[in-house]
């Protein structure tokens, strides 16, 4: 056999073996990726080679200045442990071309082949040595040479590009190792304006979604291909990593999501052309450096006059004027008609501080901090003994101070609400024999709350109130009928205005409920229960209620496990909703109190609520979720891990797409509720113990 034959054979069974051996790995359970501040947040400090920091219509992002090492960075970096590309993504970029029409294609992102991968010939090389080599003829030599000019380094295994005529471009490696595009001809993103798409791709179908407006989609028979090899490829951001291609626009986000269809995690959005998932810290808390001559022109008489007030107009008269706001720490000038930020500080959360230990004369089932009109801030406290009732609390400088005793058996919750300029309480009893409520009202005259009505309750849990169609409603939890039934009726009120009193308007089927969310999205009403037990077992369907023809209806169930509260929150355009699961019962087995908690995210194409995160509690009885200037945290109400009633509740950080993370850990005694409230421009956090006598303020320090 000569060599020339030989090593032909060689070649081919090299090739062979590297398509049959081995077992690829796809990516599987990823959370969303930001290839943005992957590349800008190596040294916080400074940008990164290549970039500058810009600012267009009032909003920064980063500019391409070379297609630089930095910019680019080996995929294995982010998606571990995997061969293959994701069968099905997504991609969100936000972005502005600065020109009407592209000069030329352009990229936003691009994943290459690295260019040092061997190729066959070399591996050959390597493996006969360089004497078996110089037996092949001069034709052989040129041949091989012709060859490996011919092939181009780093070549196109996925890329997002701009077309000269402003179409979008989304290229992945195809069969016979083409680049096969799928083109978006109707896109228009080329008008010198901020634009959010979020690209998804199945298997075979490609939809873009601009600006949270209708989808434009493309149909292939082709698919896309599961066995797209990533192995030693490199993500170039703002290029094809080399200076042709380079995007001459601004970035601001670039995030892939695998896995999943992120649409519907960025649309509906109240701002659709800036709709946020993942923006890089550099972009959202520095200011730009603005050149000397995009500064506003400000007189230096002007400039010696800065006014300080609370509010201040601005107007042609005032231009160039400038003005402190000592509320929110702010500097800003006019430019004739709108006050422009120069300095502006956002108040952050640094670290929690205990303010007030505040002594009851009995355990503390709940805690329901409200405003009373001329009075103050108030503070009712659900105490277990019938003996001392409960009582309400005054917010004064030095902390709650006693203001009025209720009596009250076995009181599990407090519900403030209001009806028109009137002010009330509703108070869940649960003693024994207690199979009662009462709505109680403000009195003006007397300065004290006073009997209204008594509503007949079975071990009541919880109070919701709420407002449909300039109606006033309340909703009780009523949690079991004697010591054994708990699948029985929770009640639906409505107040009679004629007979000033509230009414049986409809009864909901529950199983020990515990706590009732009332919510509205848009034109729709909910109302979310959490069912804890059914006599068995604590595995029971917690249920959502939608509002339809003057009652409620099912429109979703969750398995949950002893289920205590749940609390709805909004993030931006996001609606969440958190259940704190207490633990896990069946029959006679034994509890089980470490699980997890869970957060559901309202999936609007889907049209239901779908897993987001899960958080470890240990007998959670409450969530309670409150901001600080632009940043979201949730507080969990800790109390019990199955020895111990002293435990720690933690308070969690929103962090984008990673969800919410532990930022601080508070020391409580069976803790089972928490309040936020604000006083004076001050941030605090109340708890209740449902096993000391005793709740505890803290005061949320921020910077």
């Amino acid at each position: 056999m000569s060599v020339q034959m030989f090593l032909l054979l060689l070649l081919w069974s090299l090739r062979v073996t590297d398509t049959t051996t081995g077992t690829w790995r796809q990516c599987a359970d990823l959370l969303p990726l930001d290839l943005l501040s992957f590349v800008l947040e190596r040294d916080t400090s400074k940008l990164v080679p290549g970039v500058h920091m810009k600012q267009a219509l009032g909003v920064r992002g980063v500019h391409f200045l070379s297609p630089d090492a930095p910019l680019s960075f080996s995929s294995s970096q982010i998606l571990v442990n995997c061969d293959l590309f994701p069968k099905e993504f997504s991609i969100i970029s936000t972005f502005k071309v600065n020109h009407s029409t592209p000069k030329r294609n352009e990229y936003i992102f691009s994943l290459l082949e690295a260019k040092t991968v061997k190729s066959a010939e070399e591996v050959v090389e390597d493996t006969l040595g360089m004497e078996m080599m110089r037996n092949f003829s001069g034709e052989a030599q040129q041949a091989k040479k012709k060859t490996r000019s011919h092939e181009e380094p780093g070549r196109l295994i996925l890329g997002l590009k701009l077309s000269q005529n402003g179409r979008l471009h989304f290229l992945f490696k195809g069969q016979g190792e083409a680049a096969e595009p799928r083109v978006f001809r109707d896109a228009r993103l080329a008008d010198n304006e901020w634009h959010t798409l979020v690209l998804a791709i199945g298997r075979h179908h490609t939809r873009l979604t601009v600006d949270c407006k209708s989808p434009l989609e493309i149909t292939s028979s082709r698919p896309f291909p599961s066995d797209l090899n990533i192995q030693r490829s490199r993500f170039h951001i703002g290029s094809r990593g080399r200076w042709k291609g380079l995007f001459s626009g601004l970035l601001r986000q670039l995030v892939l999501v695998p896995n999943s269809d992120a649409t519907h995690q960025i649309c509906p959005s109240l701002d659709p052309q800036l709709a946020a998932l993942s923006i890089p810290p550099l972009l959202l808390d520095r200011p730009v450096r603005r050149k000397q001559s995009d500064r506003p022109k400000v007189s230096s008489e002007a400039a010696q006059r800065v006014s300080v007030a609370l509010e201040r107009s601005c107007s042609e008269l005032q231009q160039g004027q400038m003005w402190f706001n000592p509320l929110r720490k702010g500097l800003y000038v006019c430019n004739g008609s709108v006050w422009i930020t120069v300095l502006e500080e956002r108040e952050r959360l640094d670290y929690v501080l205990e303010h007030q230990v505040l002594t009851t004369s009995s355990e503390t089932h709940d805690v329901e901090v409200f405003q009373v009109p001329g009075l103050g801030l108030m503070a009712a406290m659900a105490h277990r003994s019938p003996a001392s009732g409960s009582a309400l609390y005054l917010w004064t400088q030095s902390g709650f101070q006693l203001y009025q005793n209720i009596s009250t058996h076995g009181a599990l919750a407090w519900r403030h609400f209001r009806m028109g300029k009137k002010v009330f309480l509703v108070v869940s009893n649960s003693g024994a024999g207690a199979d009662f409520s009462v709505v109680y009202k403000w009195s003006n005259r007397r300065k004290r709350f006073v009997h209204l009505q008594t509503l007949q309750t079975f071990c009541a849990r919880d109070w919701e109130a709420f407002n449909i169609e300039q109606h006033s409603y309340l909703a009780v939890a009523n949690h079991r009928q004697g010591d054994n039934n708990h699948t029985i009726n929770s009640v639906i009120y409505r107040w009679n205005r004629s007979i000033k009193s509230f009414e049986v308007h409809q009864m909901l089927l529950t199983s020990g409920a515990y706590d009732w969310e009332f919510f509205t999205v848009g034109p729709y009403h909910f109302l979310v229960v959490a069912n804890a037990f059914d006599g068995v077992t604590t595995s029971v369907d917690s249920i959502i209620y939608v509002w339809i023809n003057g009652k409620f209806q099912v429109f979703q169930t969750i398995k949950t496990f002893c289920a205590t509260d749940w609390e709805m929150f909004r993030i931006g355009s996001r609606v969440f909703l958190v259940v704190a699961n207490g633990h896990r019962l069946h029959g006679n087995g034994p509890s089980q109190y470490t699980i997890n908690s869970t957060i559901y995210e309202l999936d609007m194409s889907g049209q239901l609520f779908v897993r987001f995160q899960d958080i470890v509690t240990h007998s959670a009885v409450d969530w309670e979720f409150f901001s600080l200037g632009e940043e979201h945290f949730l507080v969990v109400a800790n109390s019990y891990n199955g020895e111990s009633y002293s435990l720690n509740s933690i308070l969690y950080r929103w962090q984008g797409y990673e969800g919410f993370v532990p930022v601080h850990w508070l020391p409580t005694i069976g803790c089972s509720d928490w309040e936020f409230f604000s006083s004076n421009g001050e941030s605090y956090l109340i708890y209740s113990s449902a096993k000391a006598p005793l709740s505890k303020v803290f005061k949320l320090k921020t910077y």
